[in-house]
């Protein structure tokens, strides 16, 4: 298993934990923005240390169903955290009444479970897609 898949398994396991200790909230807040910003500088490290031409053209991976599925999950990712943050800047400015603030929560929570059903799936396909991984399925 490669150390990509090794660091997203467990950045997902600090995300769950940040989940269920929600109430301490410094811990959950700086954890949470540490990981969306892993989460968006991933694809970033991968682009830079994979060959995705080869991969991709060469091999005709491009076309496949597992790779379309890993980047809808990531884009589907990436929407939950973008209304994620509209979300939980509207129940810090404090600008809502209390009952708009509980409907907020209860849709802040929503969502977060809905990122930690996600990310693990993508996770999951990613893996399956690395190199090293595929070679092994296969070969």
């Amino acid at each position: 298993m490669t150390g990509a898949i090794l660091f997203a398994s467990a950045t997902c396991l600090l995300q769950v934990t940040a989940f269920y200790f929600a109430h301490i909230r410094r811990f959950h807040v700086s954890v949470m923005v540490s990981l969306l910003i892993c989460d968006l500088s991933f694809p970033i490290y991968l682009f830079m240390t994979r060959d995705w031409y080869n991969q991709l053209i060469v091999q005709g991976d491009i076309l496949t169903f597992g790779v379309w599925i890993h980047f809808m999950l990531v884009i589907t990712l990436y929407v939950l955290y973008a209304v994620q943050v509209q979300v939980a800047r509207a129940i810090v400015s404090g600008k809502e009444d209390a009952e708009r603030i509980m409907a907020l929560r209860k849709d802040h929570r929503a969502q977060g479970i809905g990122i930690l059903v996600t990310r693990p799936m993508m996770i999951f396909t990613g893996a399956l897609l690395a190199p090293e991984v595929a070679t092994a399925v296969v070969g």
